[in-house]
């Protein structure tokens, strides 16, 4: 039996609009285990990324439970959250968040420690092999999106949380970047899950 990773329990999550409350989720659950890629698509505006938000420990709730790795972390404090995001979640967010004075697999020798032959084996798996050493101005969007994704493979969490990763990709490319984290999920026994509003993910 596989290992539940996250659980979302009767997740919900409100926002002043005006003079109103607009509810966002509404009794939301979702589990994902050990070698599970959950895919969650949907239009703009539905909630998406405000549920990976909550599941990536960066806001909190109005109601329900959150468990990572078999931990209920809802009410900790929050310097106990940023040690628990950078020691278990790997984060694919949708502007790259690089930082600029780094070159492309400095973004992981540098902020990781990986060591350069793995830095250079994920590049080569992602078909980046060839912008290791320039920096993130150098890079198309497609490119810089492809370095983040490597970022959040070279972290050693249990969980991956992708939030709309292909939508700066064309098609062949973003079919591949869904099946690099797929294969990760697999390969190293992770969880993860994606935000999407691009419906070709779908038959991804």
């Amino acid at each position: 039996m596989t290992k539940e990773i996250l659980s979302l329990k009767n997740i919900e999550k409100s926002y002043q609009d005006g003079q109103s409350m607009r509810t966002i989720l509404n009794h939301v659950d979702l589990s994902v285990h050990e070698g599970e890629f959950v895919a969650i698509v949907g239009p703009s505006g539905c909630g998406k990324s405000t549920l990976l938000n909550i599941a990536g420990m960066m806001l909190s709730p109005d109601q329900g439970e959150v468990d990572l790795c078999g931990n209920n972390v809802t009410s900790l404090p929050g310097r106990k959250w940023t040690k628990i995001r950078k020691e278990e979640i790997g984060f694919i967010f949708q502007n790259h968040q690089l930082l600029p004075y780094l070159k492309a697999g400095e973004q992981l020798s540098v902020l990781l420690n990986t060591n350069r032959q793995e830095v250079e084996q994920l590049f080569r798996e992602l078909e980046i092999e060839n912008i290791i050493d320039q920096y993130p101005s150098k890079l198309s969007g497609g490119e810089r999106q492809r370095v983040a994704i490597a970022r959040a493979f070279a972290t050693n969490a249990r969980l991956i949380l992708a939030d709309e990763p292909t939508a700066s990709l064309d098609s062949e490319r973003g079919r591949h970047a869904v099946e690099m984290i797929q294969m990760e999920v697999h390969k190293r026994n992770k969880a993860a899950i994606m935000v999407t509003h691009d419906e070709r993910n779908g038959g991804w």
